[in-house]
This record gives C-alpha cells, sequence and structure tokens, in this order.
C-alpha cells in the first residue's frame, strides 16, 4: 500500500470513517429508559387531564401512554384526579421540588 494510501486511511480513521475503511456495519445508538420531558423546564405535577410544566404552562397529555408512563416514573408529582378540581388549578406554588433537587 502506498503512503498516500495509508495516509488516506488514517485521515478517514481519526475522523470518525473507521467503521467504513474496515468494513463493519454501523449501528445506531438506543435509548433506554426515556422519560418525557418537555422543553427545557420538564413536567412539573402531572394530573389525568395533563400537566403543568416547569415554567407554569399547562398542556394535555398527547395520549393515554404518555400520561401512564410519565405517572409510573414520577408518582410523587402525579395526582390522580383532575387539575382543575384545586383552587389554585394544580400549579403547587408551593412545591417546586426541582429548585430544591437542582440548586443553581
Amino acid at each position: 500500500m502506498s503512503s498516500t494510501a495509508k495516509a488516506a486511511l488514517l485521515a478517514l480513521s481519526l475522523l470518525g470513517g473507521g467503521a467504513l475503511v474496515v468494513g463493519l456495519p454501523t449501528v445506531p445508538a438506543h435509548a433506554d429508559n426515556v422519560t418525557i420531558g418537555v422543553g427545557p423546564g420538564g413536567i412539573a405535577f402531572g394530573y389525568q387531564d395533563g400537566y403543568w410544566d416547569r415554567d407554569h404552562r399547562w398542556h394535555d397529555w398527547r395520549d393515554r401512554e404518555e400520561a401512564e408512563r410519565w405517572r409510573a416514573e414520577n408518582r410523587e408529582h402525579y395526582y390522580d384526579w383532575r387539575h382543575d378540581r384545586d383552587r389554585d388549578q394544580g400549579w403547587r406554588e408551593t412545591d417546586h421540588y426541582w429548585d430544591r433537587d437542582n440548586p443553581h
């Protein structure tokens, strides 16, 4: 193999083309145990009929599966009733747990 070909192969491998050079298949990464998040703030409080995000915006669940998955992973912040049952519409001003858990 010429030195030019060796230099080209080395450059390709350094640029992430190593799998192509040696003929190995590339495999996409797969996420495991993904939690739903809404924008940069994430979900603050979940209810049967939707959720508040951490920026105090109300959202409907996309579907039943989204609600069930979030509820299963966040039981301490899920309330098994409609948000409008409460006087504050379910926004828990005194429970900003995300500020306590992640001080900046």
